[in-house]
């Protein structure tokens, strides 16, 4: 599902225009970057998804077209969990 079929969706089951759906999905989008880029709190839909950024440690690592070692710095990532309700419609209970 690509984004413009997701906004046709939700604007069915909300029962609102596609524009006002794609606003919706956009805000949510710049909403949870927001949080989760400051680093100081996690994003949470309750049973749905849990967002949050990880701190990822520096370390040695190999240029693998000459075998050189090289550091490779620091730097954060983002960690996506399933929620509860998520992971029951996955297994389709």
């Amino acid at each position: 599902m690509n984004r413009s079929e997701l906004v046709a969706a939700l604007a069915d089951r909300a029962d609102v225009t596609r524009k006002d759906a794609d606003a919706v999905l956009a805000a949510l989008a710049e909403t949870v970057g927001d949080v989760v880029s400051k680093g100081d709190e996690k994003v949470t839909i309750p049973g749905f998804l849990t967002f949050e950024r990880t701190h990822r440690a520096a370390r040695e690592g190999r240029n693998p077209a000459t075998g050189e070692s090289l550091t490779i710095p620091a730097s954060y990532g983002v960690k996506v969990s399933a929620g509860s309700k998520l992971k029951e419609a996955v297994k389709g209970e």
